[in-house]
């Protein structure tokens, strides 16, 4: 198998294009929700990525097929005084599952956040999505704790819509 990874260009029809398939894709997939995204979001969410200052995402290709995105938000760290990429969707194909596009699409965030000055990368997984947690694992992520005597820090949501 051949796997690469590019920025997407959210004003190119054809990326913008596989980045509401792959999107929809998981959306349908039990890991993202189990429902299909309304077509008023896919619609919109090419453009309304663009918008987002420091947003990116990365496009994944096994045989020069799409089979991978990663969804991409900037955000800060005041502990450190250093921008921080976050990464809010990442999305591989079933049949390109086990070809190591995960980490080669992790990599070119990581480098993306490099190039602008970030401390870290964060990300959000389903405890029961151990595929995923393995792919983080050897990646290098981890969870993290400020003080450990206190535990682990968890990711909690208040709906406003």
């Amino acid at each position: 198998m051949n796997a690469n990874a590019r920025i997407l260009d959210y004003h190119h029809a054809d990326d913008a294009d596989l980045m509401r398939a792959l999107m929809n894709e998981y959306a349908n997939d039990p890991m993202g929700g189990a429902a299909p995204l309304s077509s008023d979001i896919l619609a919109q969410l090419p453009g309304a990525m663009a918008a987002v200052p420091g947003a990116f995402s990365v496009l994944g290709f096994v045989n020069d097929e799409a089979a991978g995105l990663i969804n991409c938000l900037a955000s800060f760290s005041t502990f450190k005084c250093k921008p921080i990429i976050n990464i809010h969707d990442v999305v591989v194909t079933d049949k390109a599952r086990g070809s190591g596009l995960c980490a080669i699409m992790l990599a070119l965030v990581e480098q993306q956040a490099i190039d602008r000055g970030c401390c870290k990368l964060t990300l959000e997984v389903l405890e029961g999505n151990q595929p995923a947690r393995r792919a983080y694992d050897k990646f290098g992520f981890q969870s993290y704790a400020l003080n450990p005597q206190l535990g682990h820090a968890l990711f909690w949501e208040k709906s406003l819509i």
